[in-house]
């Protein structure tokens, strides 16, 4: 069996390397045609393009898309087989339909454990190169972060109140930092104006208030048109964030900015917990995929290889609406993040296992 289990692996993988060259160009040539025109506009190289902008595209759209290129391949190279009769040649050899799939699963694996480390760590790390660019050249006003009445938490007794935040000069307007202790608020610094000196984290308050509490005694100190400057774990790079944030963070930089910002009680993480787990069930949907595309492409049937692509594009999209359909249920809280991401994978897994159950018999 060791001969038909490499030329089983080799089929897949030069297929599977084939589907990503040719949805490779076909995205880059979209792309291209829609931001040739940013392109001749800016003053970015034919370096930049290439290297800082679609090297790392390519790595992230086949990241998005190695599940559906993994089935279509065993689909196009699995249909080809039992149309040419050498699946059921196979089989009539006396190789079990199960013995059959295991160098499919081999090939998957392979395929899953580098896209792991890829999701992880590699795309990450080339997305912040891209989204780079894209924020400097194409896409200049992208940025979502919030700049009106902001609460964070600057330290775990310390609470910082923002009424406006302005990004052209850093400054904040009608800043108030609350320090607790023991549930029970024992200073309370006000000021009009909060000025950005630089790092680290220094910032000049203007027109400020102190005001001390020791149980029922109360000190004030008015700084009426005076400036006081403050070390304040807070910089103007809390006050940006764009939309694709979390795409430009591997892992262990996803981990500590969901537990900063749980910490800080900003905002929702629901997304960027949504793309932690997302991260590691992708790779396990490549192997479920290939499952069902050996099942539904190993008999031979009329319409061959067409019927076969044309039901295995049908299941992928089906794939992507149960996982779109799941990741706003847990995005609204409906469910949670990691059930959210997972509940595809259950469903498929379930199919997966029918149709291998019920393949050539």
């Amino acid at each position: 069996m060791k001969i038909l289990d490499s030329y089983i692996v080799k089929k897949y993988l030069l297929t599977f390397l084939f589907t990503v060259m040719i949805f490779s160009m076909i995205s880059v040539i979209i792309d291209f045609s829609d931001k040739v025109e940013d392109f001749i506009e800016e003053a970015c190289t034919i370096r930049q393009i290439i290297f800082e902008y679609y090297l790392p595209f390519i790595l992230y759209i086949n990241g998005l898309l190695i599940p559906l290129y993994a089935m279509i391949s065993v689909i196009f190279f699995t249909s080809r087989l039992a149309y040419d009769s050498e699946i059921i040649s196979v089989l009539n050899a006396g190789v079990s339909f199960r013995r059959l799939s295991v160098p499919y699963l081999l090939a998957a694996g392979l395929i899953a454990g580098f896209h792991l480390l890829s999701n992880h760590y590699i795309i990450p790390r080339s997305n912040k190169t891209r989204l780079d660019f894209e924020h400097k050249y194409i896409w200049k006003y992208s940025d979502k972060g919030k700049t009106n009445d902001v609460h964070i938490f600057v330290g775990p007794e310390t609470k910082i109140y923002i009424k406006y935040y302005q990004k052209r000069d850093s400054t904040a307007r009608n800043l108030r930092i609350e320090k607790i202790k023991d549930n029970r608020l024992v200073k309370l610094i006000k000021a009009n104006k909060a000025e950005w000196i630089g790092p680290p984290n220094k910032w000049r308050l203007n027109n400020y208030e102190i005001r001390t509490f020791d149980g029922r005694r109360e000190t004030i100190k008015l700084g009426t048109n005076q400036k006081k400057d403050t070390t304040l774990n807070l910089t103007p790079s809390d006050f940006v964030r764009y939309q694709n944030l979390k795409e430009m963070m591997d892992t262990g930089e996803l981990t500590e900015f969901i537990n900063t910002e749980k910490a800080r009680g900003v905002g929702n993480t629901k997304a960027f917990e949504i793309e932690k787990h997302r991260r590691t069930a992708e790779p396990i949907t490549i192997i479920i995929l290939t499952l069902i595309g050996l099942s539904v492409a190993s008999r031979k049937v009329r319409g061959g290889m067409g019927l076969h692509l044309a039901l295995g594009v049908a299941i992928g999209a089906a794939f992507i609406f149960i996982s779109r359909f799941s990741n706003v249920f847990a995005t609204n809280e409906s469910l949670t993040p990691l059930l959210g991401v997972w509940i595809p994978n259950v469903v498929f897994t379930v199919i997966a296992l029918y149709l291998f159950s019920k393949a050539q018999k």
